[in-house]
């Protein structure tokens, strides 16, 4: 009898054996991301994301120290050249300006007196020459006080939007340190990240199409300024796009989608993400695609012209296949997937 419950207990241990490493054996599906291929997805003009940046700013600052009493702008309201940005504590500057006139007049009222005295041939040509000097220290005197009292008041050197207000009433503000930034965005710039493989394609006078969806706009762009220096990271060159906005519906920091080219006429060919076509041992390429039972597949390709971060695929793909865009790391032949 004990015998016979070994043996039960046995059979029972083999089959929860068995079964734990079937489950175990058992994976769970591996999770991708697919792209169902389309004629559809590709066109003659590549799209690129761009920002826009005003056309100049232009830091405001006083030149001298002292505490802010008024600020007259805010943030994003337009100002004209000459336009009075904000006034300083003035106190020191208008004591030190009556100093310099008292002097002034004290130096003008010797320079009379000591003039008769010359044209009398009674004044020795060394004191003659001394008041003069005189005369002129206290008119320089006069002419720096008078600019330290007119720089407590900070006016507008250019036309354009107050983009920063950095400094608040009641705050000390330093020689140079910027009040405000005066942004210029009657034209913006369109800033883009070109690859090294594609910049050579793009001139000065290369037509291009700006759509910002914030303002629901379509742009066209005008003449690109081309950086001369790659990113060391990125290997790509900035590029900046002219765009009138006289309506100054476009600001700075705004994200734009920009196309080169003619961007309406569809292509023929299949394309890809370039990320998704892989290389085999054998100098091969390929791409991962799902079956309709959702497993993994590697299908050999041609691929043809490259066109920003897509590649076209010339041969070895059908529209309406599903390739793998993300998660391809992680599968084999066969693998069991969810997208």
């Amino acid at each position: 009898m004990m015998k016979k419950s070994i043996l039960m207990l046995l059979g029972v241990m083999l089959i929860s054996s068995c079964t734990s490493k079937k489950e175990q054996n058992t994976k769970a599906p591996t999770r991708v991301e697919t792209e169902v291929v389309s004629t559809a997805m590709n066109a003659s003009g590549q799209s690129y994301v761009g920002m826009v940046e005003e056309c100049e700013a232009t830091a405001v600052s006083f030149t001298g120290m002292g505490v802010v009493k008024r600020m007259l702008v805010n943030e994003g309201q337009a100002v004209s050249r000459g336009q009075l940005i904000a006034e300083m504590d003035d106190t020191q500057a208008r004591n030190l300006l009556s100093g310099a006139e008292a002097q002034m007049t004290q130096a003008n009222d010797a320079l009379t007196r000591y003039k008769m005295l010359h044209d009398n041939g009674s004044l020795p040509e060394v004191q003659w020459v001394e008041i003069q000097s005189k005369v002129a220290q206290a008119k320089s005197q006069l002419e720096v006080a008078k600019k330290n009292l007119a720089d407590c008041r900070l006016v507008a050197p250019v036309s354009g939007i107050v983009g920063k207000r950095l400094v608040g009433a009641g705050e000390t503000a330093m020689p140079s340190q910027a009040v405000v930034s005066i942004l210029d965005i009657s034209t913006v710039k369109v800033k883009v990240a070109i690859p090294e493989a594609e910049i050579s394609g793009i001139g000065a006078n290369t037509s291009s199409t700006i759509k910002v969806e914030a303002v629901n706009g379509s742009f066209t762009g005008g003449r690109i300024e081309k950086g001369v220096q790659a990113d060391a990271l990125t290997h790509t060159y900035d590029i900046r796009i002219h765009v009138a906005n006289g309506n100054r519906k476009l600001l700075p920091g705004m994200v734009a989608s920009v196309q080169f080219g003619n961007l309406e006429k569809p292509t023929k060919e299949l394309s890809v993400p370039v990320t998704a076509v892989q290389r085999k041992a054998d100098g091969s390429l390929f791409v991962w695609t799902i079956a309709n039972d959702s497993t993994a597949h590697r299908a050999i390709v041609r691929t043809g012209e490259t066109m920003g971060n897509r590649i076209a695929i010339t041969d070895g793909m059908t529209e309406g296949a599903r390739v793998v865009t993300e998660g391809y790391q992680k599968l084999s032949e066969n693998t069991k997937v969810v997208y």
